[in-house]
């Protein structure tokens, strides 16, 4: 029986990070390898889950503020963000995984014909390379970086780029995510919403900003 978040939807955007996959290991082999070419202490894992979801260039600069570089100036976050990109590009799938159910909910909604689309605030860069090493290319019709719009989420825009793309109604629109950025740009796009309580929402209850709908696993919507 086809969950209740699934009727009238003829569209799902889904979230990366957090969402589809854990990717919060390389991230962060990344941003301590960063901190150290800059003779800053590493930050570990446990912090960086809490920091990512607002793109790169947020994510690198928290790590610096944490690590004692209060209000990093330009110069400081460019050269930051560069030896980041670096590191991650060598980290990428050392450790990241797609979470249990993903491969499942995909496979499920590809069947039942719903067009299924990727936006995340990651570089875009990344997310083929990613796709491919985990088995996730070629169930999505769109994919959208962080840096392919002026805007990305929080900000609307992303996704009703993609409903335009595909000439669906806003209204049978549904975002999944795991963080408040996704939440709100649903919201703000007149997208339904449905989080997911693993992944990445800055150490809070996802749950507090009352979704549409709440599952602990994606394996709920096969």
């Amino acid at each position: 029986m086809m969950h209740d978040a699934l009727h009238n939807i003829d569209l799902i955007t889904y979230d990366l990070d957090g969402t589809l996959l854990d990717s919060a290991p390389d991230l962060a082999l990344a941003i301590d390898d960063m901190l150290r070419a800059m003779a800053l202490a590493p930050a570990g894992i446990d912090r960086v889950r809490e920091w990512v979801g607002n793109g790169s260039r947020r994510l690198v600069e928290r790590a610096l503020v944490h690590a004692g570089a209060r209000g990093p100036d330009s110069a400081q976050l460019d050269e930051a963000l560069a030896l980041f990109m670096q590191f991650y590009a060598r980290h990428l799938v050392s450790n990241t995984r797609c979470y249990p159910g993903v491969m499942a909910c995909l496979e499920a909604q590809r069947e039942r014909g719903i067009a299924q689309a990727l936006v995340t605030n990651k570089p875009s860069r990344f997310i083929a390379p990613l796709l491919e090493a985990t088995g996730l290319e070629g169930f999505f019709s769109h994919t959208l970086g962080g840096d392919a719009l002026a805007q990305k989420k929080p900000d609307p825009a992303p996704l009703l780029h993609i409903a335009r793309a595909l000439d669906i109604a806003p209204e049978r629109a549904m975002m999944i995510g795991d963080s408040r950025s996704d939440v709100q740009a649903a919201r703000a796009a007149g997208f339904r919403c449905l989080a997911v309580t693993y992944g990445y929402n800055h150490g809070e209850p996802i749950a507090a900003l009352n979704p549409d709908h709440l599952l602990d696993s994606l394996e709920e919507l096969v």
